[in-house]
């Protein structure tokens, strides 16, 4: 559930994106380490009583011919439109630092059992 009347934060933006799965693997994007950055800007000319923020995303894939890439972040947007305090969210794909899957989360290794 979105949070309301307030300003989003971070920790709002992971904790959404923990909705949004790589369709090869059974882990969200940020236990896979794919998202690199969360930038987080006021919107002043956003329409509305509530403040309202700009969302900008640095994510990465796995490897840079990754077919999902449309469907991961066409997920992100989606998953960011069900907040109300954020006027416009924008994915940038980038790729330094190279991904590895020294990136996972320990939760994540286990569960592909990495570990």
């Amino acid at each position: 559930m979105a949070p309301s009347s307030r300003e989003v934060t971070e920790e709002d933006i992971r904790n959404a994106l923990r909705d949004v799965y790589d369709p090869e693997l059974p882990v969200n994007i940020v236990d896979l380490g794919l998202v690199y950055g969360i930038a987080l800007t006021p919107d002043p000319d956003a329409p509305g009583m509530l403040p309202r923020q700009k969302v900008i995303v640095d994510l990465t894939l796995t490897s840079p011919g990754c077919p999902s890439h449309v469907q991961i972040t066409e997920q992100i947007r989606n998953r960011l439109a069900g907040f109300q305090e954020i006027s416009e969210s924008r994915v940038n794909l980038v790729w330094e630092p190279k991904w590895s899957p020294s990136r996972i989360s320990p939760e994540a290794q286990k569960k592909l059992g990495i570990v």
